[in-house]
């Protein structure tokens, strides 16, 4: 199985603790969270990871080089910042295969089955599937809707209460944006996702174990080591 790590943004509001540092960077008990998340989806089965890489990128290449925990590491650099549906198109290119790739954000670790949503993925012939993760309040994310096994509508943050959230974590087909006509600087879920819902009618996955973004002080403060492994 092979993934793609976005990398390269600038992590405006964690700067305040961790400075010059790229977020996926930030260190959790003197390793950076990156590391952390290359050793699970190392031990999911995962054996080639393209990092899309921008904002002191030369951090992240000098840490990881072209091999990491048994992982072979290549790099797709953004000269000017992509967005992340033109992160994902470009790291496509550097990918080369036909088969169902795993898009990640480099600031997002959530424990799931990797190989049972890559099982899933196939059999629901899927063009694009996502990790969602159920929590008791989707304010600060943002709520998912579902119908049977498909995603059919984004809300808002701001809406209280429980649902699903966006676990950061896809699964695609590596011609997933073909049919479309995108610019090269592009959002993934505004300006492809949302817009073409049901056209595209991706499946869901359900991801139950730890779940954290570090993109806020306060999250980053409480994640641990003993966590991420």
């Amino acid at each position: 199985m092979k993934a793609i790590i976005l990398a390269g943004g600038f992590g405006t509001r964690l700067q305040a603790v961790v400075a010059n540092t790229p977020k996926p960077m930030a260190p959790i008990s003197g390793k950076p969270f990156l590391a952390y998340l290359i050793e699970y989806l190392a031990q999911q089965g995962v054996r080639e990871v393209i990092l899309s890489v921008h904002y002191l990128r030369e951090q992240i290449q000098a840490f990881f080089k072209s091999e990491y925990a048994g992982v072979a590491i290549r790099y797709a650099v953004e000269e000017t910042p992509l967005g992340t549906g033109g992160a994902i198109a470009l790291s496509l290119k550097e990918v080369q295969t036909n088969e169902p790739v795993f898009v990640l954000n480099g600031d997002t670790f959530v424990k799931l089955d990797y190989q049972a949503m890559y099982a899933h993925h196939v059999a629901q012939r899927a063009t694009l599937t996502m990790a969602l993760r159920s929590i008791e309040d989707c304010a600060r994310y943002g709520k998912v809707i579902t119908n049977d096994e498909v995603i059919t509508d984004f809300r808002e943050k701001g809406e209280a209460g429980a649902g699903w959230i966006n676990a950061g974590v896809y699964l695609l087909q590596p011609d997933v944006f073909a049919p479309y006509n995108l610019p090269a600087t592009f959002s993934f879920e505004t300006d492809f996702l949302q817009p073409n819902l049901a056209t595209i009618q991706p499946r869901f996955f359900a991801a139950n174990g730890y779940f954290i973004d570090i993109g806020i002080p306060a999250d980053y403060a409480t994640a641990t080591a003993a966590s991420l492994k």
